[in-house]
């Protein structure tokens, strides 16, 4: 066969809304009123010969057919190339007998439907328009055809002549098929995330976003001369119902409707798109007209679309088949609505000769006059000369579907590379390279095989072990898969594939899935991509590394590997809000940095700072004492002066039994070192930008303690510990039944949308009891006239605060405002998100409430309660990467050449501000007359300068300005049998440490 597709560009005239004889004149008054039966008679409407092509093309055409044959050429009818010989025969029966005049085609493959194509055109008497719902081009609808990514992940990207690029390839692929007409782009924005039916066939919320993507991709379409169709107006973005099962109902006010809906099919209309298809709404803002769908309502398509929009374009009904009208109107009743209403093609009505009755009888009722019809009818002929009908078109078969495939293939790859987002690095690691350490293993979550994802990772890191967990695993098998990759890896790449599009039952991603991957973006270093629709990461928005890839394709899976191995920079940016941690717009999207160069702490010989290096010795024999008395099995040691290094080792073990040795990058429980290290540096850095008020109280910044005894607590009070709170509060001890087991209503075993929140090793308190935790302080006696009384719930407020004034959580905030400027690697919230197990030191083999060994979850009870982090407990670190905090505290608030606080604030919270105690704000300091009525604290030559804090857990720090010392000390005193082991404490151990620092610097002289 010769190739004969050479389809005509639209025309400037029609575009341009001056097709000569073309309007529609439906009485505006009442378009329903009913009438007498009138004989149906013959349209007087005369056919006047022109010179023009088109126009006598046109009206030659229109003068062939009979009245019943023109109101056929309004009707499109549904065909498929994979239902057989009686599918066929009865589509050839309403091309002979009906005079349709166009095809729908959906399912099939592209030659079948090519040689049935040619094959349709050939029996009817007037060219068929051939038509095609294919919003990600014809792989939407044909088997071997590749498909193009759907309109999210374009809306994911910056450059919209990757739109253009999009819709360009539609229109080569529509025009080799001898297509017309496709119904795309979707223009609605997608302001639903339980969106069953549009959803990702957005471009995503942002109205000019789809708006830009839409009109390049409607241009891309037309150039290569295939109608595009802009749908579905007024706008299916923000329903919950799908028009496919039942009528969705729209509740917003005109003005609502004009700022956002509408927006995109304004520039449609601007940009000359083709066609508008309308959607099965009910919109009362623009007709409150009971059981009146937007496809056929007058307001909606003559006076909004038509009149007001002023668009000229084919108005064409979305299917009249689907329950959103369907169950309002059959038996071809649909059609004529449809018809009265203002649309020009009526698609996939119940039946083509009753649409022709019904239009037949609604002509004799008066409703609309032939001479309407008869226009819509020569609208619809107009169309198809523009589309090239006015001359013969046979399809080649010859290599078809590669010339279908030709370009797909290298635009999904750079689509790809452009939208793939990172939504979150916490845990720096991406991008792997040679030097991440330890072994690296990649389980492909809900993949059959040994998918393109697993297949370029093996080959851009041979060492890495590959898995596979099936869909139909069972949840029991979870915990075995854990635990093998917690025994032997260092860190687990994750891909979650094959899941559903639509978000009903939770995307069909199996409870086994879900709880795979949250327990191992808990309790391992994980980086995690989400191979699909990017709503699924609702279940993920706590991973402390992810990837949005929104497709599943294998170009998506070898880009996405090439990200993770940083050959790809991150450049997509998230089209809609996903979670409150991922809103739209979310996305890091420069090259994942490098981590902050740090200005290494220099080791020096104690002598070079003037301390004596014999003394020095004696912390040795203090730190062997300690282990050997059962004090504690191991420590941190680090001392500075000067800015130098002078004393860093590590003694003993985690435990007694020596397995496991304490090395520099050991990470220990800070437990109240937190209130310090965390929630006082973010109250100062928040006190110098103005955002805090040290004598305004929790009622300013807190509104849920409004109209408690807690809201005229002042903040300054709150630091000093003497606002009148209770030490603490135990939490716990009402979420266990008598007094000894966990609350299963309470508690769950593993993580879900209610339990979410890990307390321990297969312990997730619900959820929503957060707020009792909080009621539990509200409620809690308060006594201002006991003067200073050290407590927990200060710092949990203060927490708050952080939280309420930034809009962040707190780990978020203080490792983003602090630690990864500092390069502080090892200091944060939930560890076990950044690191292996074998880095961190147990704490305790608690007996009390989570019965199990604490060995990465804060050892604090009440801050596990509030899902490891708060304001009083939950950091952690080893001691190297404390002392760069410390040493920027002791360089006045500067580090590296970067302020983070300024000195006048440092001076201010670390001096004593207390009458009645002797602590600065939120600081720890020596007793006012140290030694002299007991014990010194926290040794005796401590200078009145000196500030710090210590931990339960058996940590502290300390800053001595004056002799311009760091004293830092690391240990998990509480292991194995908890805090009734106060040796730490009874041998002043910490006291003893740094009073040798003192005398060093003596002998020294």
């Amino acid at each position: 066969m010769m190739k004969q597709l050479l389809i005509l560009g639209l025309s400037g005239l029609f575009l341009a809304g001056s097709v000569p004889g073309v309007s529609t004149r439906i009485n505006p008054s009442n378009p329903d009123k009913k009438g007498p039966d009138k004989p149906l008679q013959e349209s007087k409407t005369r056919v006047v010969k022109r010179e023009n092509p088109e126009d006598h093309w046109v009206d030659s055409v229109f003068a062939s057919l009979n009245s019943e044959e023109r109101i056929a050429q309004l009707i499109m009818i549904r065909a498929h190339s994979n239902l057989g010989p009686d599918h066929v025969k009865k589509i050839v029966d309403d091309i002979r007998e009906n005079k349709v005049g166009g095809l729908i085609f959906f399912q099939g493959g592209p030659v079948r439907q090519a040689l049935l194509t040619n094959y349709y055109q050939s029996v009817s008497q007037t060219p068929l328009m051939i038509a095609i719902d294919g919003e990600w081009g014809l792989g939407m609808r044909l088997d071997s055809v590749i498909s193009l990514p759907r309109n999210l992940m374009i809306g994911a990207v910056k450059d919209s002549t990757l739109a253009y690029d999009a819709g360009k390839i539609l229109g080569q692929q529509c025009r080799r098929m001898g297509i017309h007409m496709d119904y795309a782009p979707d223009m609605d924005v997608n302001n639903n995330p339980n969106n069953p039916v549009i959803n990702d066939r957005s471009f995503g919320q942002d109205k000019y976003q789809v708006a830009r993507m839409g009109v390049q991709t409607i241009k891309g379409m037309q150039d290569q001369g295939v109608w595009a169709c802009a749908k579905h107006f007024p706008g299916h973005g923000d329903t919950d119902v799908d028009s496919h099962l039942d009528m969705p109902t729209i509740r917003k006010t005109r003005a609502q409707l004009d700022s956002l809906e509408l927006y995109p099919f304004r520039q449609a209309i601007a940009a000359g798109v083709g066609s508008i298809m309308i959607a099965h709404l009910y919109v009362p803002a623009i007709d409150s007209t009971p059981n009146t769908p937007t496809s056929i309502s007058y307001n909606t398509i003559t006076k909004l679309l038509k009149q007001e929009l002023g668009y000229k374009g084919i108005v064409i009904t979305d299917a009249l088949e689907m329950k959103g009208i369907a169950k309002f109107y059959t038996g071809g009743e649909e059609s004529a609505k449809s018809l009265l209403a203002g649309n020009d093609m009526l698609m996939l009505p119940s039946t083509a000769e009753g649409s022709v009755d019904a239009i037949k009888r609604a002509i004799r009722k008066d409703l609309i006059t032939w001479d309407e019809v008869n226009l819509r009818v020569k609208k619809v002929l107009h169309a198809k000369y523009q589309m090239g009908l006015n001359k013969p078109q046979v399809i080649d078969t010859t290599n078809l579907t590669n010339d279908l495939n030709a370009a797909t293939d290298s635009l999904t790859k750079r689509i790809s590379e452009k939208a793939l987002t990172l939504l979150k690095n916490d845990n720096h690691l991406i991008p792997f390279n040679e030097h991440t350490p330890g072994k690296v293993a990649v389980i492909a979550v809900g993949a059959d095989v040994n998918n393109a994802f697993l297949q370029t990772i093996k080959a851009l890191r041979p060492d890495a072990a590959t898995y596979i967990f099936t869909a139909r695993q069972p949840e029991n098998q979870v915990g075995q898969v854990v635990e093998r990759l917690k025994r032997d890896y260092q860190a687990v790449i994750i891909g979650l594939h094959n899941y559903s599009r639509r978000p009903a039952n939770n995307f069909n991603i199996s409870t086994a899935e879900r709880l795979l991957i949250q327990q191992l973006q808990q309790e391992m270093p994980t980086a995690t991509v989400v191979f699909g629709n990017p709503y699924a990461i609702q279940y993920f928005c706590d991973a402390p590394t992810i990837v949005a890839a929104y497709e599943d394709d294998d170009n998506t899976q070898r880009e996405a590997a090439r990200l993770l191995f940083g050959q790809l920079p991150p450049m997509g940016t998230l089209p809609v809000t996903v979670c409150p941690n991922f809103p739209y717009g979310t996305g890091i999207v420069a090259p994942p940095p490098a981590p902050p160069v740090q200005l290494e702490l220099q080791h020096v010989k104690p002598e070079a700072v003037g301390m004596n290096s014999q003394v020095l010795q004696h912390i040795d024999v203090l730190a062997n004492e300690m282990i050997r008395k059962g004090a504690a099995p191991g420590c941190q040691i680090l001392a500075m002066k000067n800015g130098k290094i002078v004393y860093d080792k590590n003694f003993g073990a985690y435990d007694y039994g020596k397995r496991e040795a304490v090395t520099s990058q050991s990470i220990y429980d800070l437990a109240s070192v937190t209130k310090v290290c965390a929630t006082t540096m973010s109250i100062m850095h928040l006190y110098d930008e103005g955002k805090l008020n040290l004598d305004a109280t929790l009622g300013d910044y807190l509104p849920w303690v409004k109209g408690s005894n807690k809201a005229g607590l002042r903040i300054r009070d709150v630091l000093l510990h003497q606002a009148g709170l209770v030490p603490f509060i135990a939490f716990y001890k009402e979420t266990l039944i008598g007094g000894v087991v966990p609350d299963t209503a309470l508690y769950h075993s593993y993580a879900d949308s209610l339990y979410s929140v890990r307390v321990a090793e297969h312990l997730y308190l619900k959820s929503s009891y957060t707020d009792t935790l909080f009621k539990r302080i509200l409620e809690s006696p308060l006594k201002p006239q006991q003067g200073y009384v050290y407590s927990d719930n200060d710092f949990i407020f203060l927490g708050e605060v952080v939280e309420q004034i930034t809009g962040k959580k707190l780990n978020h905030y203080v490792r983003e405002t602090f630690y990864e400027p500092l390069g502080m690697s090892t200091t944060g919230f939930k560890p076990r998100e950044r690191f292996s197990l074998a880095q961190l030191a147990p704490t305790e083999n608690e007996r009390i409430f989570r019965m199990q060994w604490i060995r990465g979850d804060v050892h604090d009870p009440g801050a596990a309660m509030f899902g490891g982090v708060a304001g009083h407990a939950g950091l952690f670190s080893n001691a190297e990467d404390l002392a760069i905090l410390m040493q920027m505290l002791l360089n006045g608030g500067s580090y590296n050449g970067k302020q983070y606080i300024k000195p006048e604030t440092l001076q201010l919270f670390t001096g004593y501000n207390s009458n009645v105690s002797r602590r600065g704000l939120g600081f720890d300091k020596p007793e006012k007359d140290n030694g002299k009525h007991g014990d010194p604290y926290p040794c005796k030559s401590a200078s009145p300068l000196t500030y710090g804090h210590t931990g339960f857990t058996g940590t502290c720090i300390w800053v001595d300005p004056q002799s311009n010392l760091v004293f830092i000390f690391l240990s998990n005193r509480v292991c194995p049998a908890g805090g009734d082991n106060k040796k730490l404490g009874s041998m002043h151990v910490r006291e003893n440490m740094m009073e040798t620092l003192y005398e060093a610097i003596e002998k020294g002289k």
